[in-house]
């Protein structure tokens, strides 16, 4: 325990040299001061803080060079001021509080990142691999095959995307999707990577690679927005001119009317920048970790800062406002095609597509045990269709337009509410059309409300289905602007012609990934693994939950209004405390301390970003959570 403790004391050494080097300074002046050499002591805390004082002056000139003006002027004129007049005590204690800066802001900041770093922290390393003959090997988990066998022992994380094996297992996906309670799966039911296994060994079969599973996409991710620089260095950056002139008009002000430099010095003393330095960052990190916790990747600091100002919502439909799961209700074949021919093509042609639609009719193909054939020459045009030869026949499958464009004779499908229709062409006549239904979210009217209540007044969707069945939705969800039959090109040229800016964007698969770029801020559904929307989008929802959009607004709010009262409490009590300093009721040396409880106070303020009190509205949208699917 004691050699622990020596190791901690030893590493904080070594990465807060200054601090350590002050409270050295500290303890030998106390000792010099007990034999009566306070001279001495003058003269040594006078030189070191000067010290100090002139590696703030180097850092402040590299920042100047790259543009940004910040507040440290302060610290150093509070310094050389109270060195001037003999305040040598106060002087040690300023050059302390701004040495212990950064390590009060790494520890901050290590508290409010703390469900980040728990996503860093579990990545699996190793793998359990069984072979053929039963025998259980340790491999690296980057040496996983698809196909592999996979055991998962009690308490252990899943090392890549799976597939149970096993009767049944439960596993903790509370680190990935935020869902608290453990999630019971079954006999060919997907398995995430980073998710913990129950208290009974379990066995997978791997159905992606270690680099390729959905907890390394979560990890780089987390990594990205771990490393991102959040603006709160720019939001305190702001107040820095003013404060610092006023802070210095106080001072002077005070030296002038009582024609004492002392005053001058007790007033700086009070004005040194650390509450500003450090509260909003810890603010902002503290608002990434609580999104973390309920299953929101935030890209960046800059990412919240946007969301709290989002005055537009866009939506995308299938699989954002819908469970993007939709069951096959009707095959309409037109002559000479039977039922179970049309939807075997369609289906052999799917199979190769990217849309959320193509793996419906893949499985309705499979559940009545047809045979698919093989497709040559595919090409698929993103939000239209896909072409390809099948068997030799040149089959189409997409949109009416894409159809039509294709074959003669294609007609409209009659479809009600909330039902969609797939046209296929075979060797260039209309072959008929599959009708399929994919039901509206339970929470998405609550969660569109939710945005509503939070100022988000302005709400669209933006879809390549059909008018009809867009409409339909949207009348549900309580959605009034609608862009129905949308490539993606038109997606994006529809959220640049938005003047209620900033813009969020909300989708999910390959094809919204162009729109979620060009938002203002992009949110991405990626519970069911949508790379290229994760990648483009500038926040992940980890949970298959609508409601999660409304929170990140939320967060986004109240990150920035924590940020912005913790800047304001700190420059509230400095002017004050300066006001009264000014008149000589605060000596520089009690001064310095009790700016160190300023520093406390706004920085403690600040982690309120980490766990604020939920609003009731969010509470409300969020009552129906949706199982993650895969």
């Amino acid at each position: 325990m004691a050699r622990t403790g020596f190791a901690r004391l030893t590493e904080a050494v070594r990465h807060y040299p200054v601090v350590a080097t002050t409270v050295l300074v500290a303890v030998i002046g106390f000792v010099l001061w007990l034999f009566g050499l306070g001279e001495v002591d003058r003269w040594l805390f006078s030189a070191f803080a000067l010290v100090v004082a002139g590696l703030e002056a180097v850092e402040m000139v590299k920042q100047l060079r790259r543009g940004v003006f910040g507040i440290d002027v302060l610290a150093i004129i509070a310094i050389v001021s109270t060195v001037l007049v003999g305040e040598y005590v106060a002087s040690l204690i300023i050059a302390l509080m701004i040495s212990g800066g950064k390590a009060l802001e790494d520890y901050a900041q290590g508290r409010a990142k703390r469900e980040l770093d728990a996503l860093l922290t579990r990545e699996p390393r190793e793998a359990h691999l069984m072979t053929s003959d039963s025998i259980v090997r340790d491999i690296p988990a980057g040496e996983v095959r698809i196909g592999d066998r996979i055991l998962i022992r009690p308490a252990e994380v899943v090392p890549v995307d799976g597939r149970l094996l096993s009767p049944s297992a439960g596993f903790d996906e509370s680190s990935l999707t935020g869902e608290s309670m453990p999630v019971q799966r079954s006999s060919g039911d997907p398995v995430l990577s980073g998710s913990i296994n129950g208290q009974s060994a379990a066995t997978i079969e791997a159905t992606a690679r270690a680099a390729d599973s959905q907890f390394q996409s979560i990890i780089a991710l987390v990594k990205q927005a771990s490393e991102s620089r959040a603006p709160v260095v720019r939001l305190a950056d702001r107040y820095a001119v003013p404060f610092t002139v006023v802070s210095l008009v106080i001072g002077v002000a005070a030296w002038l009317i009582s024609g004492d430099p002392l005053r001058f010095a007790e007033v700086i003393v009070l004005a040194t920048p650390c509450p500003l330095l450090l509260a909003a960052p810890v603010a902002f990190m503290g608002g990434m970790s609580r999104a973390a916790r309920h299953g929101i990747v935030v890209k960046g600091g800059s990412v919240l800062e946007t969301l709290a100002r989002v005055r537009t919502a866009v939506f995308d439909k299938t699989g954002t406002l819908t469970h993007g799961a939709p069951t096959i209700v009707r095959i309409l074949p037109e002559h000479p095609f039977g039922e179970d021919e049309l939807l075997a093509l369609v289906a052999s042609a799917e199979s190769y597509s990217s849309h959320v639609l193509a793996g419906s009719v893949v499985r309705a193909a499979e559940q009545k045990k047809l045979n698919l054939t093989g497709v040559d020459d595919v090409v698929e045009l993103a939000a239209q269709g896909i072409t390809g030869l099948a068997g030799g026949r040149r089959v189409a499958v997409g949109s009416l337009a894409f159809v039509s464009g294709l074959c003669t004779g294609a007609a409209p499908t009659l479809i009600e509410g909330g039902e969609l229709a797939i046209y296929a062409a075979v060797d260039g006549g209309f072959a008929g059309s599959i009708v399929a239904s994919d039901p509206v979210r339970d929470n998405a009217k609550k969660t569109i409300a939710a945005l509503t209540q939070l100022g988000v007044n302005d709400l669209m969707m933006l879809t390549g289905d059909a008018l009809l069945t867009a409409q339909h939705v949207a009348q549900a969800v309580g959605i009034t602007s609608v862009h129905a039959e949308c490539l993606p090109v038109d997606k994006v040229t529809a959220v640049a012609a938005l003047t209620q800016r900033p813009v969020m964007m909300v989708g999910d698969g390959v094809n919204d990934a162009p729109v979620l770029a060009a938002a203002d801020v992009g949110i991405a559904m990626g519970a069911k693994g949508a790379t290229a929307a994760s990648e483009s989008a500038d926040a992940v929802i980890l949970l298959d939950d609508i409601s999660a959009a409304a929170r990140a607004v939320q967060i986004g709010q109240d990150t920035v209004r924590i940020a912005l009262q913790s800047i304001w409490l700190g420059i509230g009590l400095s002017i004050g405390l300066m006001v009264v300093a000014s008149f000589g009721l605060i000596p520089a040396t009690v001064g310095a301390a009790v700016q160190e409880v300023v520093d406390l106070a706004t920085i403690l303020n600040a982690l309120r970003a980490i766990r604020p009190r939920e609003k009731q509205v969010l509470a409300v949208a969020s009552a129906v959570q949706q199982p993650v699917a895969q």
